[in-house]
Protein backbone atom coordinates (compact mmCIF):
# COMPACT_ATOMS: atom_id res chain seq x y z
CA UNK A 1 0.00 0.00 0.00
CA UNK A 2 1.41 3.56 -0.97
CA UNK A 3 2.00 5.62 2.26
CA UNK A 4 2.21 8.92 2.41
CA UNK A 5 5.29 9.78 0.68
CA UNK A 6 4.22 7.92 -2.57
CA UNK A 7 0.87 9.78 -1.85
CA UNK A 8 2.59 13.16 -2.06
CA UNK A 9 4.67 12.44 -4.82
CA UNK A 10 2.05 11.39 -7.14
CA UNK A 11 -0.16 15.00 -5.63
CA UNK A 12 3.05 17.04 -7.24
CA UNK A 13 3.44 14.92 -10.49
CA UNK A 14 -0.52 15.84 -10.97
CA UNK A 15 -0.12 19.30 -10.15
CA UNK A 16 1.30 20.88 -13.00
CA UNK A 17 -1.46 19.35 -15.62
CA UNK A 18 -4.66 19.48 -13.22
CA UNK A 19 -4.10 22.73 -11.27
CA UNK A 20 -6.62 25.47 -12.30
CA UNK A 21 -7.45 23.51 -14.82
CA UNK A 22 -10.93 23.01 -16.49
CA UNK A 23 -11.81 19.41 -17.20
CA UNK A 24 -13.55 18.93 -20.86
CA UNK A 25 -13.58 15.35 -20.64
CA UNK A 26 -14.38 12.59 -18.37
CA UNK A 27 -14.21 8.64 -19.30
CA UNK A 28 -15.35 6.07 -17.41
CA UNK A 29 -13.88 2.83 -18.91
CA UNK A 30 -16.33 0.35 -15.93
CA UNK A 31 -18.96 1.20 -13.76
CA UNK A 32 -16.44 0.73 -10.40
CA UNK A 33 -12.81 -0.17 -8.73
CA UNK A 34 -12.51 -1.50 -5.47
CA UNK A 35 -15.93 0.49 -4.69
CA UNK A 36 -18.52 1.92 -7.13
CA UNK A 37 -18.16 5.27 -8.88
CA UNK A 38 -20.56 7.56 -7.22
CA UNK A 39 -23.54 8.44 -9.24
CA UNK A 40 -23.51 11.38 -12.14
CA UNK A 41 -19.41 11.21 -11.63
CA UNK A 42 -19.02 12.46 -15.59
CA UNK A 43 -21.60 14.88 -15.12
CA UNK A 44 -20.60 16.43 -11.83
CA UNK A 45 -17.00 16.86 -13.08
CA UNK A 46 -16.95 17.39 -16.84
CA UNK A 47 -16.80 21.39 -17.53
CA UNK A 48 -15.56 21.71 -13.64
CA UNK A 49 -12.30 23.53 -12.88
CA UNK A 50 -10.11 21.93 -10.48
CA UNK A 51 -8.69 24.14 -7.80
CA UNK A 52 -5.26 23.43 -5.99
CA UNK A 53 -4.81 19.77 -5.45
CA UNK A 54 -4.01 18.88 -1.82
CA UNK A 55 -3.08 15.76 0.31
CA UNK A 56 -5.00 14.41 3.18
CA UNK A 57 -2.87 10.97 4.51
CA UNK A 58 -3.28 8.79 2.07
CA UNK A 59 -5.78 10.45 -0.46
CA UNK A 60 -5.63 12.81 -3.12
CA UNK A 61 -8.09 15.97 -2.82
CA UNK A 62 -8.62 18.03 -6.34
CA UNK A 63 -11.67 21.01 -5.11
CA UNK A 64 -13.28 21.77 -7.73
CA UNK A 65 -15.50 24.93 -8.37
CA UNK A 66 -19.08 23.90 -8.08
CA UNK A 67 -18.04 22.80 -4.33
CA UNK A 68 -17.41 19.04 -4.53
CA UNK A 69 -14.03 17.61 -3.97
CA UNK A 70 -12.62 14.23 -5.69
CA UNK A 71 -10.92 12.40 -3.70
CA UNK A 72 -8.66 9.64 -5.10
CA UNK A 73 -7.48 6.54 -3.03
CA UNK A 74 -4.60 4.51 -4.84
CA UNK A 75 -4.93 1.06 -3.17
CA UNK A 76 -1.96 -1.29 -4.24
CA UNK A 77 -1.91 -0.35 -7.28
CA UNK A 78 -2.76 2.62 -8.85
CA UNK A 79 -0.73 4.70 -11.02
CA UNK A 80 -1.68 7.90 -13.35
CA UNK A 81 -0.14 8.53 -16.50
CA UNK A 82 0.72 11.96 -17.61
CA UNK A 83 0.44 13.23 -21.31
CA UNK A 84 0.67 16.83 -22.02
CA UNK A 85 1.11 18.53 -25.87
CA UNK A 86 4.88 19.99 -24.90
CA UNK A 87 5.83 15.95 -23.69
CA UNK A 88 5.53 13.49 -20.74
CA UNK A 89 5.77 15.12 -17.36
CA UNK A 90 8.50 13.24 -15.18
CA UNK A 91 8.73 14.59 -11.63
CA UNK A 92 11.67 13.79 -9.23
CA UNK A 93 14.69 11.49 -10.19
CA UNK A 94 12.82 8.00 -10.95
CA UNK A 95 14.22 4.56 -12.84
CA UNK A 96 11.35 4.27 -15.68
CA UNK A 97 8.90 1.54 -15.34
CA UNK A 98 7.68 -0.47 -18.65
CA UNK A 99 4.32 1.42 -20.40
CA UNK A 100 1.05 0.61 -18.40
CA UNK A 101 -1.25 -2.45 -19.83
CA UNK A 102 -3.97 -0.19 -21.69
CA UNK A 103 -6.61 -3.08 -20.54
CA UNK A 104 -6.16 -1.72 -16.85
CA UNK A 105 -6.69 2.41 -17.88
CA UNK A 106 -10.29 2.73 -16.01
CA UNK A 107 -10.69 6.72 -15.83
CA UNK A 108 -9.49 9.74 -18.30
CA UNK A 109 -9.02 13.27 -17.31
CA UNK A 110 -8.77 16.08 -20.09
CA UNK A 111 -8.52 19.41 -19.43
CA UNK A 112 -9.16 23.02 -21.48
CA UNK A 113 -4.92 22.96 -22.26
CA UNK A 114 -4.60 19.73 -23.74
CA UNK A 115 -3.40 17.80 -20.78
CA UNK A 116 -5.17 14.15 -20.47
CA UNK A 117 -4.56 12.11 -17.39
CA UNK A 118 -4.87 8.32 -17.21
CA UNK A 119 -5.50 6.17 -14.56
CA UNK A 120 -4.71 2.38 -14.14
CA UNK A 121 -5.33 0.09 -11.61
CA UNK A 122 -4.34 -3.64 -12.34
CA UNK A 123 -6.00 -4.86 -9.21
CA UNK A 124 -8.83 -2.17 -8.56
CA UNK A 125 -7.99 -1.73 -5.00
CA UNK A 126 -7.89 1.76 -5.56
CA UNK A 127 -11.17 3.86 -5.54
CA UNK A 128 -12.45 7.67 -6.49
CA UNK A 129 -15.10 9.45 -4.45
CA UNK A 130 -16.96 13.10 -5.17
CA UNK A 131 -17.70 14.61 -1.93
CA UNK A 132 -19.09 18.26 -1.11
CA UNK A 133 -16.37 19.69 -0.01
CA UNK A 134 -17.55 21.16 3.11
CA UNK A 135 -18.52 17.59 3.84
CA UNK A 136 -15.51 16.48 3.93
CA UNK A 137 -14.08 16.50 7.10
CA UNK A 138 -17.39 14.88 8.60
CA UNK A 139 -17.01 12.17 5.97
CA UNK A 140 -16.50 8.38 6.85
CA UNK A 141 -13.03 8.15 5.16
CA UNK A 142 -11.86 11.65 7.19
CA UNK A 143 -13.93 11.82 10.26
CA UNK A 144 -11.64 11.50 13.19
CA UNK A 145 -8.36 11.53 11.65
CA UNK A 146 -5.23 12.58 13.67
CA UNK A 147 -2.95 15.51 12.20
CA UNK A 148 -0.49 15.77 9.66
CA UNK A 149 2.79 13.95 10.39
CA UNK A 150 4.61 17.03 8.62
CA UNK A 151 2.22 19.53 10.15
CA UNK A 152 2.75 21.95 13.09
CA UNK A 153 -0.50 19.95 15.04
CA UNK A 154 2.02 16.90 15.14
CA UNK A 155 4.44 17.21 17.97
CA UNK A 156 5.50 15.50 21.21
CA UNK A 157 2.72 16.78 23.14
CA UNK A 158 0.44 15.32 21.09
CA UNK A 159 2.34 12.23 20.95
CA UNK A 160 2.55 12.20 25.19
CA UNK A 161 -1.66 12.73 24.83
CA UNK A 162 -2.10 9.89 22.42
CA UNK A 163 0.51 7.50 24.14
CA UNK A 164 -0.79 8.13 27.82
CA UNK A 165 -1.17 5.21 29.40
CA UNK A 166 -1.47 3.07 26.73
CA UNK A 167 0.72 -0.74 26.68
CA UNK A 168 0.80 -1.34 23.00
CA UNK A 169 4.05 -0.47 21.46
CA UNK A 170 4.76 2.62 19.73
CA UNK A 171 4.98 1.05 16.01
CA UNK A 172 1.34 -0.26 16.39
CA UNK A 173 0.03 3.44 17.65
CA UNK A 174 1.90 5.11 14.71
CA UNK A 175 -0.15 3.43 12.19
CA UNK A 176 -3.40 4.19 14.18
CA UNK A 177 -4.44 7.23 11.55
CA UNK A 178 -6.59 8.40 14.16
CA UNK A 179 -3.28 9.61 15.91
CA UNK A 180 -1.25 10.55 13.00
CA UNK A 181 -2.70 10.63 9.32
CA UNK A 182 -0.59 8.93 6.41
CA UNK A 183 1.70 7.15 8.15
CA UNK A 184 2.56 2.99 7.26
CA UNK A 185 4.53 0.41 7.73
CA UNK A 186 7.53 1.38 6.28
CA UNK A 187 8.22 5.05 7.64
CA UNK A 188 7.40 4.27 11.16
CA UNK A 189 10.21 0.95 10.79
CA UNK A 190 12.49 3.71 9.55
CA UNK A 191 11.60 6.10 11.85
CA UNK A 192 11.89 4.37 15.08
CA UNK A 193 15.27 2.90 13.89
CA UNK A 194 16.53 6.70 13.38
CA UNK A 195 15.29 7.74 17.32
CA UNK A 196 16.45 4.57 18.86
CA UNK A 197 13.17 3.52 19.79
CA UNK A 198 12.03 0.15 20.25
CA UNK A 199 8.81 -0.82 18.57
CA UNK A 200 7.76 -3.12 21.32
CA UNK A 201 8.41 -0.69 24.41
CA UNK A 202 4.92 0.39 26.00
CA UNK A 203 4.38 3.56 24.35
CA UNK A 204 3.04 5.25 27.65
CA UNK A 205 6.52 4.48 29.04
CA UNK A 206 8.41 6.82 26.22
CA UNK A 207 10.08 10.17 27.65
CA UNK A 208 8.66 13.67 26.86
CA UNK A 209 12.89 13.94 25.31
CA UNK A 210 12.08 10.68 23.48
CA UNK A 211 8.96 11.21 22.20
CA UNK A 212 10.08 14.89 20.56
CA UNK A 213 13.00 12.82 18.47
CA UNK A 214 10.50 10.64 17.46
CA UNK A 215 8.82 13.57 16.21
CA UNK A 216 11.83 14.64 14.08
CA UNK A 217 12.58 11.36 13.06
CA UNK A 218 9.58 11.13 11.54
CA UNK A 219 9.45 14.36 9.67
CA UNK A 220 13.16 13.76 8.47
CA UNK A 221 12.54 10.41 6.99
CA UNK A 222 9.33 11.22 5.02
CA UNK A 223 11.06 14.72 3.67
CA UNK A 224 13.68 12.83 2.39
CA UNK A 225 11.46 10.30 0.79
CA UNK A 226 9.24 12.37 -1.06
CA UNK A 227 12.46 14.19 -2.29
CA UNK A 228 13.42 10.59 -3.15
CA UNK A 229 9.94 9.93 -4.90
CA UNK A 230 9.02 7.77 -2.11
CA UNK A 231 9.80 4.17 -1.49
CA UNK A 232 7.62 2.62 -4.72
CA UNK A 233 8.36 -1.00 -3.70
CA UNK A 234 6.99 -3.53 -6.06
CA UNK A 235 4.95 -2.27 -8.45
CA UNK A 236 4.07 0.79 -7.43
CA UNK A 237 4.86 4.37 -9.66
CA UNK A 238 4.75 7.93 -9.46
CA UNK A 239 2.19 10.06 -11.59
CA UNK A 240 4.12 9.55 -14.42
CA UNK A 241 3.82 6.24 -13.91
CA UNK A 242 7.81 5.98 -13.03
CA UNK A 243 9.07 3.81 -10.37
CA UNK A 244 11.07 5.72 -7.46
CA UNK A 245 14.29 5.07 -5.77
CA UNK A 246 14.19 5.61 -2.09
CA UNK A 247 13.96 1.91 -1.35
CA UNK A 248 17.75 1.52 -1.73
CA UNK A 249 18.00 4.30 1.02
CA UNK A 250 16.21 2.42 3.64
CA UNK A 251 17.79 1.92 6.87
CA UNK A 252 15.78 -0.86 8.33
CA UNK A 253 12.54 -1.62 6.28
CA UNK A 254 13.74 -4.70 4.19
CA UNK A 255 17.67 -5.08 5.70
CA UNK A 256 17.08 -8.01 7.88
CA UNK A 257 20.59 -9.94 8.78
CA UNK A 258 22.56 -6.92 7.79
CA UNK A 259 24.35 -4.43 9.88
CA UNK A 260 23.00 -1.90 11.82
CA UNK A 261 23.72 1.57 10.00
CA UNK A 262 23.62 3.44 13.56
CA UNK A 263 26.88 4.98 14.35
CA UNK A 264 28.65 2.93 17.62
CA UNK A 265 25.91 0.24 17.25
CA UNK A 266 27.55 -2.81 15.60
CA UNK A 267 23.75 -4.44 15.80
CA UNK A 268 22.04 -6.42 13.51
CA UNK A 269 18.65 -5.95 11.63
CA UNK A 270 15.91 -8.24 12.72
CA UNK A 271 12.31 -8.75 11.45
CA UNK A 272 9.88 -9.79 13.95
CA UNK A 273 6.06 -10.06 12.77
CA UNK A 274 4.06 -7.45 14.86
CA UNK A 275 0.34 -7.29 15.09
CA UNK A 276 0.30 -8.98 11.71
CA UNK A 277 2.85 -6.47 9.88
CA UNK A 278 6.91 -6.86 9.62
CA UNK A 279 8.56 -4.84 12.11
CA UNK A 280 12.49 -4.15 11.21
CA UNK A 281 14.81 -3.16 14.29
CA UNK A 282 17.89 -3.21 16.35
CA UNK A 283 17.85 -5.17 19.31
CA UNK A 284 21.38 -3.99 20.25
CA UNK A 285 20.61 0.24 19.71
CA UNK A 286 16.39 -0.38 19.99
CA UNK A 287 16.46 -1.43 23.28
CA UNK A 288 14.34 1.90 25.00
Amino acid sequence: MPELPEVETVRRGLAPVLDGQRLTRVELRRPDLRFPFPEGFVQRLAGARIETLARRAKYVLAPTDRGDTLVMHLGMSGRFEIARPEGTIRPGQFVYAADPDPKHAHVVFETEAGGRVTYYDPRRFGYMGLIPTEALPAHPWFAGMGPEPLSDDFDAAHLARAFEGRKQGPKTLLLDQRIVAGLGNIYVCEALHMARISPFRPAGKISRPRLKALVEAIRQVLEAAIAAGGSTLRDYAAADGALGYFQHSFRAYGREGEPCPNRGCGGTIVREVQAGRSTFYCPVCQKG
